[in-house]
């Protein structure tokens, strides 16, 4: 009994349940906080890719004017897959360049317009959350 009741209390200060996959949802009041503007989860807005991820997407604009997308994939193993589909679509001059504005956190892909800034960068990912 007393071995069960350590294995649940290591569990649980690693982090055992926090493995719930970041969302659109989760993330979008943040994102407005940190001076984000636009910010939209509208699949007419928010483009193919994103529009048709398993956990929605989002795109605003920083307060620097960088417009950001974000995939929201079921797991981190479908991350390479969403990142493809960027690559391929991205016109051919820029596919050199995708490693510049798009990077994964989690099961999320951010897109950038132009490379983010730390910043930029920060306030995003520090906004990924579940729900």
């Amino acid at each position: 009994m007393l071995v069960a009741a350590v294995v649940v209390l290591v569990l649980a200060a690693c982090g055992g349940s926090s493995s719930k996959p970041y969302t659109a949802a989760g993330t979008k009041a943040c994102l407005v906080k940190q001076g984000f503007t636009g910010v939209t989860t509208a699949a007419e807005k928010i483009g193919f890719i994103a529009a048709f991820a398993a956990n929605g997407g989002i795109q605003g604009r920083s307060p620097g004017g960088n417009v950001l997308t974000i995939a929201f994939a079921d797991g981190p193993t479908s991350v390479p897959g969403i990142e493809k589909q960027y690559r391929r679509a991205a016109p051919p001059r820029l596919r050199p360049h995708m490693g510049d504005i798009m990077e994964s956190k989690g099961n999320a892909v951010l897109v950038w317009t132009v490379s983010p800034t730390q910043q930029e960068l920060s306030d995003a990912e520090g906004c990924l959350s579940s729900g």
